[in-house]
Parts: structure tokens; C-alpha cells; sequence
């Protein structure tokens, strides 16, 4: 099916809706003139009327003009310029007197038309416009004055005009329709650029930007938001190819230590304690696995996944409890003290799931980064119908300069560089993440060994 340039559409519709414009504007100059000649004519012809009606003389059943020098005026002697003709019927309804511009012809009296009307009809070949009017002696009928005027010149003025103004338009649409045309190409001429830069723009060179107009229209607008689109899908790809080369060297180490690992263990002969060392030692790196790629797949799986969310009335303080004794083997180990303030219940509105993994995270963080015999605070409080949850360590806490980038993805804090807490850096770039997604608000104040205060606030 053939398809129109978006330049010829633009132009097509301009010129349909000002062709329909141009034909309703020259009808109305047709309709105008049309009007002003026949008023000027029924002007003339009434003009006519009034004139002859006080010139009329009755003498027994004649009736005619009471000066004959009348017919010598030159429009009623000739047909040439501007005839008048005239004609006079009596009560019996015969030929009383006319103009010598009729000759052998006649004014034909209608009967069907009323008194002082003015209608259009022929006398011989030729259009003229009448008028029949009565004529009155002592308010007795006596006869009919018939007045005519020919429309030959102005039935040729018309139609000169509808000629010229049958073929002026076809002429001026075209006309109109190259200057359409041109205008249409210069107004889409940024859409052309779009299409230039679109078609440079691969996953390689995603750099290139389109040239905003210098008029803030449609098409700046539009410009503004493709590059605006370019810049997150960027900013997206960089990502993704950070997550990569992270992901790959996160899950490379522990695969190179295992490797490492089993090569030394079978180069010699070794006694059973130090097989069984190393295996345990390799069951720990791959266990480090696991959870690595179980963080990676968790955030793979709620990257922007709004439509997985699942939003139901969720009981808070259970959530937290649940968590603290999933890990009381490790609080009682490192001999910590966990503290929490829950002066009612707490419900909120959020996924359930998501809401469990985010706690957990943060009260994992919390145990593993505090001290031996250390404590925890979990607090819960409301204000002005804002539900807030508050979790404090007195771990080694992280440096100022770290702040701004702990939910990065991979990344961990200098203040754990010299010690012998292992950790993927995803913790929290999955706190981030999912917190995102239930419209979370999330915030870390910490100070370097002093501690660390994590608080959600829920909407």
C-alpha cells in the first residue's frame, strides 16, 4: 500500500483544510457580486417603476405615456447599452404601448408571479429580469406597467468571475502545496536529524546526542527527551557492564582459591587432618559462592520487577523477630546484645517477602560488623502517620568519604580492608534496590568506629 512522507502528509493536510477555506471564501466573493448586481439591477428596474408610474396618462381603455419624447431616451430605443423595456397591458390584458426597443417582441405577463416581484425570464434568447406592476385609477385595476432590465452583461460578469475563479484554484492549492511542502521540510528537518543520529547510535557509541532546535516547540521537546532517553539507556548500559566485570571477579575469586586449594592438596600425599582442612576450607568458599550468586539472581530478578510485587498488610514487628532468631547462633557466639523497642504493633503496607530480605540484610550487616560483646537497638516509632524503623550498631562503622558509595554494587568500605570480615558488597545495593521498589526510604548515618544507624521509613 502506498505510503506518504510525514513532509507530503503535513502538506496534504494543510492544503485540504485551506482548499476547503479558499472554496468557502470564493464562494462567498461569488455569492457577494452575485448579490450586489442584482441588487443593483432591482434597484434600477424599481427606480423604473416609480418614474413611469406618475408619466402614465388613461384615456378610455388606453393607457400609455403622457409624453412620448420618453421612448427616445436611449435606453428605451436600443438593445445595445443598458435596454429598459417597457410594456403596458390593459384590463382586458392586450398590448397598450411599449418601447421601441422591444420591436415585434414582447413582454410576457406571468400570472403565476405576485404583484411587485421581481423574477428572471427571456425575452427571445435572451435572460432579462420584470417586474408586473398594477396600475390603479380611482382604486380600480386598469391595466399592468411590465418593466424589464437585460441580464446578458451581468449574467457575463458572473461568469467571467466563476471562470476565473473555477481555474484561479487548482492554481493557487498547488501553489500552496509546493510552499507547504518546503515549510513542512524545514519544520521536520530536526525529525531527519533524530533519524541520522538514531541510526549512528549502536551498544558501542552511545555518546552521540541529537542538536536541540533553536525553538522550544514539539520537536525540542521531542529532541530533549530522546537524548534524555539516550543518557539514562547509557548510564544503564555502564552499569550493566560494571555489574559484569564485578560480578565476574566476585564469583572468579572463590573459584580461584578453590582451584588453587585442590591443586596444592593433590600435588603430595597428605594425612587425613589436612585433607580434611582444605576441604573444609573449599566447602566454605563454595558455600561464598552460593550466597554470591543468590544475591546476583535476587537482584537480576527485581531489577525495576514492580508487577513480581506483591503489596498485602504486613505485621512489622514480626518480621524483625522472626529475623533476630534466624541468627541467635551468632549473637550468642559473639556475645551480642540485642535490644528492641516495640511499644505497639506495627503493620504496614508492602511486600512481605521483600520487606523480610531488606530487614535481614540490615540486621545481618548490624551482627557481622559489631564487635564481640557489642549491642543492637531495633527501634520502631510513628509520627504523623509515618511508621519508622531504626536499627543502631556500635560496630566499627564506616568512614564519611564511603557514605555516598556503600550501595554501590561490589563496593565495601576501606574500614574492613584489614579484617577478616568476608562480605560480596550487594547487601545493601540489594537494600537499595528492593527499598526502591516498595518506596522505601532508606538512610545511613555511621561514624568510624562508633557505629552505625540504618532507618526505613515507610509511606
Amino acid at each position: 500500500m502506498f505510503q506518504l512522507s510525514l513532509k507530503n502528509r503535513i502538506a496534504s493536510n494543510y492544503i485540504i483544510t485551506t482548499g476547503l477555506l479558499i472554496f468557502v471564501v470564493f464562494l462567498g466573493i461569488y455569492s457577494i457580486v452575485k448579490f450586489s448586481v442584482y441588487t443593483h439591477i432591482n434597484n434600477d428596474i424599481k427606480a423604473e417603476v416609480e418614474k413611469h408610474l406618475t408619466e402614465i396618462e388613461i384615456k378610455s381603455n388606453h393607457i400609455g405615456l403622457i409624453h412620448n419624447d420618453e421612448w427616445r431616451e436611449r435606453e428605451h430605443n436600443t438593445v445595445a447599452v443598458n435596454p429598459v423595456f417597457i410594456q403596458f397591458y390593459d384590463k382586458n390584458g392586450m398590448i397598450a404601448e411599449k418601447s421601441p426597443n422591444l420591436k415585434i417582441q414582447s413582454l410576457v405577463f406571468n400570472s403565476k408571479i405576485k404583484d411587485y416581484e421581481l423574477f428572471d425570464t427571456k425575452l427571445v434568447d435572451k435572460s432579462i429580469r420584470q417586474i408586473q406592476v398594477p396600475i390603479f385609477e380611482n382604486s380600480i385595476k386598469r391595466g399592468y406597467l411590465l418593466v424589464a432590465m437585460s441580464l446578458e452583461d451581468s449574467i457575463m460578469v458572473l461568469n467571467n468571475l466563476s471562470k476565473i475563479l473555477i481555474i484561479a484554484y487548482p492554481l493557487i492549492l498547488l501553489i500552496l502545496f509546493v510552499i507547504a511542502r518546503l515549510i513542512a521540510g524545514r519544520s521536520i528537518k530536526p525529525i531527519s536529524a533524530i533519524i541520522e543520529t538514531a541510526n549512528i547510535i549502536t551498544k558501542d557509541n552511545l555518546k552521540s546526542r541529537i542538536l536541540l532546535p533553536q525553538n522550544k516547540d514539539e520537536l525540542f521537546v521531542l529532541s530533549e527527551t530522546i537524548n534524555s532517553l539516550l543518557d539514562r539507556i547509557e548510564n544503564t548500559i555502564d552499569r550493566e557492564k560494571q555489574f559484569t566485570s564485578d560480578a565476574s571477579h566476585e564469583l572468579r575469586t572463590p573459584l580461584t582459591i578453590i582451584k588453587g586449594t585442590l591443586e596444592v592438596l593433590i600435588r603430595k600425599p597428605r594425612n587425613q587432618d589436612e585433607y580434611k582442612e582444605k576441604i573444609n576450607f573449599c566447602i566454605s568458599e563454595v558455600n561464598r559462592l552460593n550466597y554470591l550468586v543468590d544475591q546476583l539472581l535476587l537482584l537480576a530478578r527485581f531489577e525495576n520487577q514492580k508487577q513480581s510485587i506483591k503489596i498485602e498488610k504486613t505485621y512489622l514487628n514480626a518480621i524483625i523477630l522472626d529475623i533476630v532468631s534466624q541468627y541467635s547462633s551468632i549473637i550468642q557466639t559473639k556475645n551480642i546484645h540485642i535490644s528492641s523497642n516495640f511499644d505497639k504493633d506495627y503493620y504496614v503496607t508492602s511486600d512481605n517477602y521483600l520487606l523480610s530480605i531488606i530487614i535481614n540484610n540490615l540486621i545481618s550487616n548490624a551482627l557481622k560488623y559489631s564487635n564481640n560483646n557489642s549491642n543492637i537497638n531495633v527501634c520502631i516509632s510513628e509520627n504523623n502517620g509515618k511508621i519508622k524503623c531504626q536499627i543502631t550498631d556500635f560496630g566499627i562503622g564506616i568512614p564519611k568519604e564511603d557514605l555516598e558509595k556503600i550501595f554501590n554494587q561490589f563496593y565495601r568500605s576501606k574500614s574492613i580492608e584489614n579484617t577478616e570480615i568476608k562480605g560480596t558488597g550487594l547487601g545493601l545495593s540489594i537494600v537499595k534496590r528492593l527499598s526502591a521498589l516498595l518506596n522505601i526510604d532508606v538512610k545511613i548515618m555511621s561514624q568510624q568506629n562508633i557505629g552505625t544507624t540504618v532507618v526505613l521509613s515507610f509511606s
